[in-house]
């Protein structure tokens, strides 16, 4: 049984996240901006900080020893704020929670990047070399949101190059997140329900189709944990399901949104995603286990009571 220490603990992937670490018998400490009375983290220790704030971030993490650090906290909505917020924000919260984990002596940390920082939906076209999507696609982050994810992912590298091995580091970047509520109709994270976005096809064209259920991104970040000391340090992991959000092929539907990429989404047959989950598969033996095909089937088609914010407050949303 590990100590974790995890960052946006309140928020809609840290809900699931730190339910599913304590399910699998792992001791959680939740910190966020507020304490939260979500279901989810009945049970679960709650810290209320301003994580932006360094020393007082450092601090906790010396007072609390967490074995692992899983860092998510973030303004999590591109645009959801003024640019020079988004950056700022989540600039100052990488630096305070990854720096203040690696001083603090913490051994494993790992921090939530994002696939938008490959730069799709770039508003001048974006055509990438090739399909599927991997962790060898050159990044093109085209607004804040996207730069401070890819900026997370050069501080791991950089923390790495300071602490060498004494410090194990990783990153990763999940696909469009979905709640398990979410499943049953809650809406999601731009406000559209999962059967919306499949009617729709334009509602998922803007992050290509991606997805991920958020239980099995706690299942990642578990395995990750474990194998952190056996794999090259300061890895970048996606983490997302083994089909699209569609029910068309990609081959199809990609380049009617994304003109230009006809050639290299030729390869997206069947229900192929653009995001390759392969690098997960081959170092650390994860693969996911939920796909909406399955999931909306065992659910309810009507709507759903929306999942409660647990932090009504009027300042930009952290998760």
């Amino acid at each position: 049984m590990s100590r974790i220490l995890v960052t946006g603990g309140a928020g809609r992937l840290g809900r699931t996240l730190v339910a599913g670490l304590a399910g699998a018998g792992h001791e959680l400490i939740s910190v966020d901006r507020g304490e939260s009375d979500a279901a989810e983290l009945a049970g679960i220790r709650q810290v209320a900080l301003d994580l932006t704030d360094a020393d007082a971030t450092t601090r906790l993490l010396a007072r609390e020893r967490p074995d692992a650090v899983i860092h998510l906290a973030a303004i999590a909505v591109p645009f959801s704020a003024p640019e020079d917020v988004i950056l700022r924000t989540n600039a100052a919260l990488a630096a305070s929670v990854l720096g203040g984990a690696v001083t603090a002596g913490v051994p494993k940390i790992v921090a939530a990047s994002s696939p938008t920082a490959l730069g799709y939906n770039c508003p001048t076209g974006w055509v990438p070399d090739r399909f599927p999507l991997d962790e060898r696609t050159e990044p093109r982050p085209w607004n804040a949101y996207a730069l401070s994810k890819h900026l997370i992912e050069q501080t791991v590298r950089m923390l790495a190059r300071q602490t060498g091995d004494a410090v194990r580091l990783a990153s990763f970047r999940p696909c469009y997140v979905i709640a398990p509520e979410e499943w049953a109709g809650a809406p999601t994270q731009q406000g559209h329900t999962v059967r919306e976005r499949l009617d729709d096809p334009a509602l998922s064209a803007p992050a290509v189709f991606n997805y991920v259920d958020a239980r099995d991104v706690a299942a990642f970040c578990e395995r990750l944990l474990d194998a952190l000391p056996d794999i090259p340090n300061a890895e970048t992991f996606f983490v997302g399901a083994d089909d699209a959000l569609a029910r068309e092929p990609l081959a199809d539907l990609i380049p009617r949104f994304h003109p230009g990429t006809a050639q290299a989404a030729a390869v997206l047959t069947g229900s192929a995603p653009a995001f390759s989950n392969a690098k997960a598969k081959r170092l650390l033996g994860w693969a996911p286990a939920h796909s909406w095909r399955d999931a909306l089937r065992d659910t309810p088609a009507g709507p759903a009571p929306a999942s409660p914010d647990p932090l009504p407050t009027g300042k930009p949303q952290l998760a």
